[in-house]
């Protein structure tokens, strides 16, 4: 074999097996937090129950979707001032929002004892699709009807979604624009974000 043929077949190589390395990983990557769990709100709550009262609040309402728009959100978020806080603004109809749900709930279980959670569901058309996307997309925390959509660009500076805005003990915002694609990814930006870690 020619020293040119054989630099050919060497750089093939390593073409195909950086192919099945990326594939492989990203095979990993949607397999691990994007798929929706099999839990009921119940059971969700059950997980995380002990928590502290202002996130035990939360976990009460899981899967709830509440009224009051803007007003409603800021009061609540003003009770959880000095608690680090995650906001996912979504919509049933948004795909790339039900694409990233299941990382939701996967965080929203493993870090809503130190980390408050709360959902926009912003500019659907019907609080009844909203609902029945939350029935088949439960989480451990409610979230607030914004038909309008005002109340989610207030929140997240955009008229986009999803978008996640992370808020640490102190206040200070960190806004993510576009979905999650594993719980993984989700649950560092939380730490990295809303935890100081």
């Amino acid at each position: 074999m020619t020293p040119a043929r054989m630099l050919i077949a060497a750089a093939a190589a390593a073409l195909l097996v950086l192919l099945v390395a990326g594939l492989i990983e990203l095979a990993g990557s949607s397999s691990s937090g994007s798929a929706s769990l099999k839990l009921t709100p119940a059971q969700m709550q059950a997980q995380l129950a002990g928590s502290p009262p202002a996130l035990a609040g939360l976990h009460a309402q899981a899967s709830e979707l509440l009224p009051g728009g803007l007003p409603a959100l800021r009061a609540r978020l003003a009770r959880l001032r000095g608690l680090p806080v995650v906001i996912n603004k979504w919509a049933s109809w948004c795909e790339p929002c039900r694409a990233e749900f299941g990382a939701f709930q996967r965080a929203a279980l493993s870090q809503g004892r130190s980390v408050a959670f709360v959902g926009i569901d912003s500019a659907d058309t019907s609080a009844a699709d909203a609902r029945a996307f939350l029935r088949s997309f439960p989480v451990a925390y409610p979230s607030y009807f914004d038909q309008s959509g005002a109340a989610g660009t207030a929140i997240t500076d955009s008229t986009f979604t999803p978008v996640t805005v992370f808020y640490d003990r102190r206040g200070a915002q960190y806004i993510h624009q576009g979905p999650y694609p594993s719980a993984a990814k989700l649950e560092s930006d939380v730490r990295r974000y809303a935890l100081d870690a």
